[in-house]
Formats: C-alpha cells, sequence, structure tokens
C-alpha cells in the first residue's frame, strides 16, 4: 500500500537529514541480517490486485475514491489515476490450500468493489492496459487527490528538463509527448509476494530474475495503447518511459532507469540492492522522521525503516524486495513480483501467480543460483522478448540454446512448478487446478495478449471503426471476467448487444484520423492532385517544418483551379499550395467531442476539420469517419429489429433486463469546448 505520509523535500537540509536517515536504516537492516533478527518459520504469501472502473461505454470513470469511500474497508485503496484502485490481500502461511484462500478473498473483494461501483453507475475490469484509454484520461486532471500522489509527480516533472516522449514499436507505432507522469497510471498490475529467509534471498532473487521472462510470456495481457497495437505486455515500456527522468547527451554515459529489470546477478545480500539503489538515483521524496533505529533495536523492538521503505517505493524493479514487520513484531523480508499484469480473471491471475511460485522453489531444488548456469544478459533478453512477442517467443533456458514458450511451459516449467509446490506442502487439487490451466493456455495458444489481438484484427476485417472495437473488446472482456471464464475459453470478442453506444460522448481523439498525409507550401499542384488520387482522400492538410497547420487543401479547390486553366488555356508557371490554400481553416482540439465537431462542420458546410493540439497538427476527420458511425449505427439497429421480428413475445420480454446496462447512469464526462473556429472561407470556396 505504501508510505501515506510523503512530501517533496523542502530545502537541501531537509534532503540531507533524510539520506542520514537511509543510510542508517541500511546499516539497521546489515546488523539485523548479522544478528539473525528475522522470521524464518512458516513463509507466508501474499497479493495487491489493481483494477480500472469503467463506465457504461467502457470508458475510464474517474470516481476511485467515491467507490473507496462507500465501500469502507481498509485493504481497499486508491491508486495513482483516479479510474484505478487497488485491494491488498491478507497474507496466507506458504502451504496446505493457500491458493484456493487466496482466489477466495480476491474474488471476494472483487465482488464488494464491483457491487458498489454499478451503484454508481461503474464497472471494475482487470486488464494491463484498458483498452478503451485515451490520452485525455491521463491528464494530472485524474491524478488521484492524495498528498503522496502529488508529491510524485511534481518530484518526477522537477528532474524532467521536457516533456516526456513515449516511444513503442510493436505491429504499429506509438510516438507521442506527454507533460506528465501520470502515463503510468494506464498500468494495472496483480503484485505476487513471497516471503524469503535472509540467507536465501540472492539465490531466490535470481531465480526470480530468470523467471520474469517465461513466466510473462503465458501471461501478457496488454498489448495495446491509445488504439495501437505494440508489445503484448506494453506495461513494461509505458512504465519505464512514463517514469524515466535521464536525460540524453552526445557522450556514451550509462544511466540507469528508474524502472529497471537489474544489471547483473545478485551475490550475497538483499542490501546489494539497497545500496545500488541509493548510489544510482537521487532521493525523491521525503517524510517526517522521528525514528530512532538503534535505540529502538537496544531495546530490542523491530524498527520501521521508513526513510529506506520511501526511496525504495521510488525505485521500481520488476521484482522488488521488501522489508516489513510481521504481527509477531519479528522483521521479515519479501520479494515483490510486479510484472504480471492484472487480468484476463482471477483464476487465470491466481495460475500464474502459481506458476511464478512454484517455480521459485522448483528451480531453487532442481539448479540452485542460476548465476551458474546462464549469463544475466541472457535473462534480460528473454524479459525483453517476452515482453514484445509474449507466447510467440523464443527463450533461452538452462542447455538449450534457444526454445519456444508453449514447448518451454510444457516440457521444463509446469514439472517443476508442480515440484516445487509440492515440496511447500501445496494442496494436489490446487496444484492440479492451476497448472492444468496454465497447460490449456499455451495448449490454445491464447494468452490474454493473443486474445485481444486476434479480437482487434478479426472486428477490423469487418472495417468496423477503432473506437467500436476497442469498446467491444472491453465489453468482451467484463462479460467473461463476471463469469470466471479462464482466458483459454474465451472467443473473440464479437459485437455486444447488451450495452448501448451512443457517439454523442465520444471525443474526437477517438475518432480522427492519424495517419495522414500532409504537403507544404512550396509544393506544386500537380503533386497534390497525384497524392489525392493514389490515397483516395479529399483533404490534404499543410503544415510547415515544425509539424504545425498552417492551410488545407480540398479537392473543390484542386478542380476548380485546373477547370480555369484548362478553359483559359493558361500556360503560366504552375502555381504552388500556398497560393491556393485556405489560410485558417476551422480546426478542433482532441479533447473537443466528436457532437461538436460534427455540429460546426454542419453549421459552416465544411466536409473537414484539422485537429490541432498546441499548434501541431495531429489528425483529421473528416465527413467519411461520421458516415462510417452512421453506418455502424444503422447496421446495429437493423441487426436488433431483425432478431426483435423473429423472437417470441415471451423470450422478447424477458430480453429487456439484458439491456440493463443502458439504463446506468454514464459517469459525466465534462462537455468540452466546442471546436475551435477560426475564420474560415465561406464553403463555396471549397472546404
Amino acid at each position: 500500500m505504501g508510505e501515506l505520509n510523503v512530501r517533496l523535500a523542502a530545502n537541501t537540509k531537509e534532503k540531507q537529514l533524510f539520506v542520514k536517515q537511509l543510510l542508517q536504516d541500511v546499516k539497521a537492516l546489515e546488523r539485523m541480517i548479522d544478528e539473525d533478527w528475522f522470521e524464518t518459520e512458516d513463509m507466508h504469501i501474499g497479493a495487491e490486485q489493481e483494477l480500472c472502473l469503467v463506465d457504461s461505454h467502457c470508458k475510464p470513470a474517474p470516481v476511485n475514491l467515491e467507490v473507496i469511500e462507500a465501500i469502507g474497508d481498509e485493504l481497499v485503496t486508491s491508486e495513482l489515476a483516479r479510474f484505478n484502485l487497488e485491494y491488498n490481500l491478507d497474507p496466507v502461511p506458504f502451504r496446505g490450500d493457500a491458493f484456493s484462500r487466496m482466489e477466495g478473498q480476491v474474488q471476494a473483494l472483487y465482488n464488494k468493489v464491483r457491487a458498489e461501483a454499478e451503484r454508481q453507475g461503474v464497472e471494475p475490469v482487470l486488464v494491463g492496459i484498458l483498452p478503451t484509454i485515451r490520452k485525455f484520461d491521463v491528464s494530472l486532471e485524474n491524478l488521484t487527490p492524495l498528498d503522496r500522489y502529488r508529491a510524485l509527480m511534481d518530484a518526477l516533472n522537477a528532474m524532467r528538463a521536457d516533456d516526456l516522449e513515449l516511444k513503442i514499436r510493436g505491429i504499429d507505432e506509438l510516438r507521442v509527448k506527454h507533460d506528465s507522469p501520470l502515463l503510468e497510471g494506464c498500468n494495472t498490475g496483480f503484485q505476487v509476494h513471497l516471503q524469503v529467509r535472509p540467507d536465501e534471498f540472492a539465490e531466490l532473487y535470481n531465480i526470480a530474475q530468470l523467471l520474469l521472462g517465461p513466466v510473462l510470456a503465458v501471461s501478457a495481457f496488454s498489448p495495446m495503447l491509445f488504439g495501437k497495437r505494440l508489445w503484448f505486455e506494453t506495461r513494461v515500456a509505458l512504465f519505464q518511459q512514463s517514469i524515466d527522468t535521464r536525460t540524453t547527451s552526445d557522450y556514451l554515459r550509462t544511466q540507469s532507469p528508474r524502472v529497471l529489470f537489474g544489471h547483473h546477478w545478485l551475490k550475497d545480500t538483499i542490501l546489494e540492492i539497497y545500496r545500488e539503489d541509493i548510489a544510482r538515483h537521487r532521493v525523491l521524496l521525503s517524510t517526517d522522521l522521528d525514528e530512532d533505529v538503534f535505540r529502538k533495536m537496544k531495546e530490542g523492538v523491530t524498527p520501521k525503516l521508513r526513510a529506506l521503505s520511501i526511496h525504495n517505493g521510488t525505485v521500481y524493479r520488476w521484482n522488488r524486495p521488501c522489508y516489513g514487520v510481521s504481527p509477531s513484531g519479528k522483521p521479515h523480508l519479501r520479494i515483490e513480483n510486479r510484472i504480471l499484469p492484472a487480468g484476463p480473471t482471477i483464476p487465470d491471475e491466481m495460475a500464474s501467480a502459481a506458476l511464478w511460485l512454484g517455480l521459485m522453489r522448483g528451480v531453487h531444488k532442481a539448479y540452485g543460483n542460476p548465476a551458474k548456469h546462464m549469463a544475466f544478459e541472457e535473462v534480460g533478453h528473454n524479459f525483453l522478448a517476452a515482453s514484445r512477442t509474449g507466447i510467440n517467443s523464443k527463450l533461452s533456458w538452462f542447455g538449450a540454446q534457444q526454445i519456444g514458450v508453449s514447448e518451454l511451459v510444457q516440457k521444463e516449467l509446469v514439472p517443476l512448478a508442480r515440484e516445487g509446490l509440492t515440496g511447500q506442502g501445496i494442496d494436489k487439487a490446487d496444484i492440479d487446478r492451476y497448472m492444468d490451466l496454465i497447460l490449456a493456455r499455451v495448449e490454445k495458444h491464447q494468452t490474454g495478449a493473443q486474445w485481444m489481438l486476434n479480437s482487434f484484427t478479426n472486428m477490423a476485417r469487418e472495417r468496423r471503426s477503432q473506437e467500436d472495437i476497442l469498446r467491444n473488446i472491453t465489453a468482451s472482456m467484463i462479460r467473461h471476467q463476471q463469469a470466471n471464464l479462464p482466458v483459454h475459453e474465451w472467443p473473440l470478442a464479437a459485437e455486444d448487444e447488451s450495452r448501448a453506444w451512443e457517439p454523442d460522448g465520444l471525443l474526437v481523439e477517438e475518432m480522427m484520423t492519424t495517419d495522414l498525409f500532409t504537403v507544404q507550401k512550396e509544393d506544386i499542384l500537380a503533386l497534390v492532385a497525384e497524392m489525392m488520387d493514389w490515397n483516395r482522400i479529399r483533404y490534404l492538410p499543410v503544415e510547415n517544418d515544425n509539424g504545425e497547420l498552417i492551410g488545407l487543401v480540398t479537392s473543390r479547390i484542386l478542380l476548380r483551379y485546373f477547370s480555369r486553366k484548362h478553359l483559359e488555356n493558361d500556360r503560366r508557371k504552375p502555381l504552388n499550395v500556398e497560393s491556393v490554400m485556405i489560410s485558417n481553416p476551422v480546426t478542433a482540439n482532441p479533447e473537443d467531442r466528436a457532437q461538436d465537431v460534427l455540429e460546426t462542420m454542419m453549421e459552416r458546410q465544411i466536409g473537414c476539420v484539422p485537429v490541432v493540439k498546441d499548434r501541431k497538427l495531429v489528425g483529421i476527420v473528416t465527413q467519411a469517419d461520421f458516415v462510417s458511425i452512421t453506418s455502424t449505427l444503422i447496421k446495429r439497429y437493423a441487426r436488433r429489429k431483425q432478431q426483435s421480428e423473429h423472437m417470441p413475445a415471451s423470450e422478447l420480454k424477458g430480453s429487456v433486463p439484458s439491456n440493463a446496462d443502458q439504463a446506468k447512469p454514464a459517469t459525466p464526462i465534462k462537455k468540452k469546448a466546442a471546436a475551435k473556429t477560426g475564420t474560415a472561407r465561406p464553403a463555396a470556396d471549397g472546404t
């Protein structure tokens, strides 16, 4: 859950005092390890569940504080973005029916959140990155208004020289600038904790590093962001880049990101990680420190090491070392696996967690320290490959050059995990259930990420709009999650008739075309004509070298020009774009409502509106985009009418409640300003 009482350091002196306490905490931890203070019996496991809240249109619903307050359970707490929340599980002994007990609590808390969310017209979704999330949703307006979150955002922004530039390439490519680290709020995960003894921490941490790639490959569920198909687990790239405070230079200096896999194998102790993180990463946050750690230890009281915990919470290793104090009063150490995404369902999450936890013990028994068998660079490459291509990856493993994920899971990982869980005393029923889910996943070759990508491709063949595809994918996820249907049994997403799509809430950024053809003012009109013909388009924005919109050329303008040139037998030097373009076209902002833009287009009798953000051209909306929306609505109406005509009266009457979601009040979306209306020429001039 993290430390609540944190802030930016007010001055240099406060920062120095915090660093001094941080160094004392490390020395205290070293003494406690040397003097055997730590809990070493009956090791526990635990987890943290993050999720998204969406409205009846499957869009992010920024109401987490309202839901949390109404629930009134201390286990349910806030997350960075107002459309996310988290609940924490009670630790359970790592034996017997541990996984069934964990799943039962995850399900109970999910049901509690779902019941309260639905009372407020929203729903919970388990997914690594919500397919329908928009760039608009991760503005600072949606930062959860708590001091610790604001302090973290301010600290990260203070260390950046420029706006964040996000660059991720997968099937598609995403290149976008953003002014807020709240981009990290797109990510939701299922974080699993394993308690370990100090003397085995180094070897087990190395095994955790080894397992990140293979376990992620069969668990990925984040292949899309802002409508782009990117990495199978896009959370990895998004998290690193959104929290990155490094600057570039002309020199080949190595700098460590705050979100990291690691630099080398661990040799002896957890202290190596804490020392490296203090040495490499500047302190971001501070707090009131009143703990005299050495006096407490002298009195036989376990210190909380708050400074160490706060700093550790601002360095985001995918396997994070954790220090805590047990209810017994003894200190303990944990490894927190942060790589698993939320979803696809609660049984799927628990199966992935069981695979990781079983392998932690199974690999340790079979191979010991992986540092003796593999190069650290191979393990890092596995992690990157799994993040990018998921279940389709080929990975390095002991004694093999490269092996496909499905073969590795079936022949090596599941047997090792079974042995590890059996040796830990886990009930056979639990072992069989969760390992069978993993095997079914690879046999069907359907992880959450693969399902989402296949669903997108299938619906794209039907020439659906991107917004419609993403909404239906999300609606299908919600339906399957509520039924607890494991992901390997999910049919591909299709039209969801239980949800009424009302495009009045649609934003420009959800429907605009971003793959643009543009010209510059010096270009000759013959080039413009050919580009329009080649690409079957009627409008070409004119931009300068900085990507700023300076005009618009339409097919009607070209028609008049070439007609006049032919009729008048004009043999003068051909005109360029600047001589005929509309120099001040009507424009829209990505955050404008599509309905407002349509009304502007009808009032002005214009066929397109370029979309501009901070003077930069980012997209275009044309009549064809609205025709596509209309076509979708007409087809849906026709299908529903046909179904109702062929449905018996008794069934027709019973079908009404299945559309109950239509009656849920949508989370209010602030009405955006109407499209910007520059001084446009009359319609007769060809817009």
